[in-house]
């Protein structure tokens, strides 16, 4: 029964009148978010006025937005067969075309709303979004600008506009067109933690300190969506990190959608493990479980490569693919086909690598294909959701401990979580210092990390080692322009020659980029934020990582590395004790010298690059998972312990 008096016209049930009262009474009824009544009233015009393109267009959005996606579309298609010239409904049609992954035919759509009314400027701003997406960033800034020149108090168009300059790599733009959208619209999800994002990347610490206490004060009011990779640069706050996580979730899911996988229990002949990833090609993650995949038990598992992300045509790319038994390419499937394809698969254990990194698509696991879920490797924090079972560190970097900071359920692995490919070696040749830019003579710090991992506070540290040990260098990646010029005027008032700061350009592989190492004395990590392919790089390398614990599990990678290869001492507690042992070290050559032979000697003796015995502990990890939902039981953390020369699994408390 409607909640509305739904009497016919007495003149004519069906006039014009009639339907348009009935139109405004739906339109109400969305606007103050009673779906339900609003679609029951379009069902009801549709069922008197089968032509009426208002009704079947916002009838098509609500199915759409509540899950029934083909229905939903159908209708906006119909909407737009009644009414040709109806631009709205070809721009909600690109919405959904979005969400369906049908990226070509989503722009091709906004192009026909912008035909129809030139002054469109939802579409225009519509229509540069999913050119982003396209990488088609150029068009897409062309697209953001014209939404803004139509309306410049647009503040919509002009997040999208400085997200698509941060795709182009002009972040002072981006941070510009950033600060205009708050302006506008002070409360703009997401705006702020992009703006965050953009500052950190660029070094640009004018405002670090307000940027952090905002960051903290937003997340623990829940007053802002932030991006959980950016919390996880500034803040070293476990409870913070877990708030902000489930925040994300909640902003970016909504109300999970019914589970594919219902309880159920099933044996397969091989334990099928499904990894999922946008980084399936040159990216620091496949640079780290291409030789995972390859060694992985093919008697015992079947491994299935989901991939989302870009298909560069690259050597890794190709090895992958080769590596699983299953590769499937998804990028253009929406996130319920690729749950729905995982679900038929009857896949046992889902292994989500991308966490909250770019070009993540967590809405896969959140309808539940698989029956075991996992987090792992590409994002060191919690998801904060509840449809991801499992949490993959080590007794270091992830103790049990944490638990009441993650919502999965923490797996210890018996030494450092992190894989290595083992094929990627230096270069037999590496350059000389002259061909890198760096001076014959002096000390060469080195830090190899991704900018927006730096802060104020540890570049002082850099810039007083600096002052003290003479004719010494910090060599650093050439990450993006503004940072080099930020980083170097830093440099200059902390009274240090701008040009001891040396940049490092990118070469033409990882295996001369990991020969360059051996021109470096020292790797200086960083904190909140540790080095993590990059410490891994290094040592493999053969340079010695310097690091300060910190309390996340994205700050005490490090630490686990250095512990699983044999050099604790290099792990320090404090930055205070950090500094000092960097200055200890640049003095005192015959001691730096010991800690590389022992790093030299270890590299294949100690745990740590030993890929057969990694890949059976992770093996036992599964095992233990698979066996748990066997047993009909639900997620619980537990230790995987190495007992030579096989691993088992210990369950918590055992």
């Amino acid at each position: 029964m409607s909640k509305r008096d739904s009497s016919p016209s007495p003149s004519n049930a069906f006039d014009a009148a009639a339907i348009g009262k009935e139109l405004n009474f739906a339109m109400s009824c969305l606007q103050r978010g009673d779906f339900a009544q609003a679609e029951e009233t379009y069902e009801e015009i549709l069922a008197k006025s089968p032509q009426e393109f208002v009704a079947a267009h916002f009838l098509g959005i609500i199915k759409f937005q509540t899950g029934r996606r083909e229905a939903g579309l159908a209708l906006i298609d119909r909407a737009i067969a009644l009414k040709p010239d109806y631009a709205e409904a070809y721009n909600n049609r690109g919405n959904a075309l979005r969400e369906l992954k049908r990226l070509e035919e989503a722009a091709a759509s906004y192009d026909k709303a912008i035909a129809l009314k030139p002054d469109y400027v939802m579409a225009y701003s519509n229509r540069g979004d999913v050119l982003r997406e396209l990488r088609r960033h150029e068009e897409a800034l062309a697209s953001c600008d014209e939404a803004v020149a139509l309306k410049p108090d647009f503040a919509e168009a002009f997040h999208n506009r400085g997200l698509i300059l941060q795709g182009l790599n002009r972040l002072e733009e981006a941070f510009a067109s950033f600060e205009r959208a708050l302006a506008l619209k002070p409360g703009l999800k997401h705006a702020f933690g992009n703006l965050a994002d953009c500052a950190s990347k660029m070094c640009q610490w004018d405002r670090r300190d307000a940027i952090t206490a905002k960051l903290a004060e937003d997340i623990a009011a829940d007053r802002s969506v932030i991006g959980p990779l950016v919390a996880l640069g500034y803040l070293d706050d476990q409870a913070l990190h877990r708030r902000c996580a489930e925040s994300f979730v909640k902003s970016e899911i909504g109300e999970i959608p019914p589970p594919l996988w219902r309880g159920e229990t099933w044996r397969n002949d091989r334990i099928k493990i499904a990894y999922l990833s946008a980084d399936f090609r040159e990216h620091p993650v496949a640079y780290l479980i291409a030789e995972l995949i390859e060694r992985h038990d093919r008697a015992r598992f079947e491994t299935i490569g989901i991939s989302f992300g870009l298909d560069d045509g690259g050597e890794m790319r190709a090895r992958l693919s080769r590596a699983f038994d299953v590769f499937v390419d998804v990028r253009a499937q929406s996130d319920a086909e690729v749950a729905t394809l995982l679900s038929s698969l009857k896949v046992d254990v889902a292994v989500d690598l991308n966490g909250f990194t770019q070009d993540c698509r967590p809405k896969i696991l959140s309808r539940r294909p698989a029956p075991i879920q996992v987090n792992y490797l590409g994002f060191p924090g919690t998801m904060g959701a509840g449809f991801i079972d499992y949490i993959i560190g080590d007794r270091i970097a992830l103790p049990l401990d944490r638990q009441p900071f993650y919502v999965e359920k923490i797996v210890e692995l018996p030494d450092c979580c992190l894989p290595r490919d083992r094929l990627r070696r230096p270069s037999d040749v590496a350059p000389a210092r002259a061909d890198a830019g760096l001076p014959q003579q002096g000390f060469v710090f080195c830090s190899f990390n991704n900018s927006w991992k730096f802060s104020p506070r540890l570049f002082d540290i850099w810039m007083r080692l600096l002052k003290t040990v003479g004719g010494s260098v910090l060599w650093l990646r050439a990450d993006n322009g503004p940072a080099e010029r930020n980083l170097r005027r830093e440099a200059q008032a902390r009274g240090v020659d701008p040009n001891r700061l040396i940049f490092a350009p990118r070469v033409k592989t990882v295996e001369d980029h990991l020969a360059r190492h051996r021109l470096a004395d020292l790797f200086l990590d960083t904190l909140p934020y540790n080095a993590h392919t990059t410490a891994s790089d290094a040592l493999w390398a053969g340079l010695p990582v310097l690091t300060c614990t910190g309390q996340s599990f994205a700050g005490r990678v490090a630490t686990s590395l250095l512990e699983a290869i044999g050099l604790p001492e290099l792990a320090t507690a404090t930055l205070t004790e950090y500094e000092a042992l960097a200055l200890a070290l640049a003095r005192d050559p015959a001691r730096l010298a010991e800690i590389k032979a022992r790093l030299a000697r270890n590299r294949d003796a100690l745990p740590l690059f030993d890929s057969d015995r990694f890949c059976r502990g992770l093996e036992a990890a599964y095992v233990r998972m698979w066996g748990r939902w066997q047993e009909g039981g639900q997620a619980e953390g537990f230790v995987v312990e190495t007992l030579s020369p096989t691993v088992q699994a210990r369950p918590r408390g055992g």
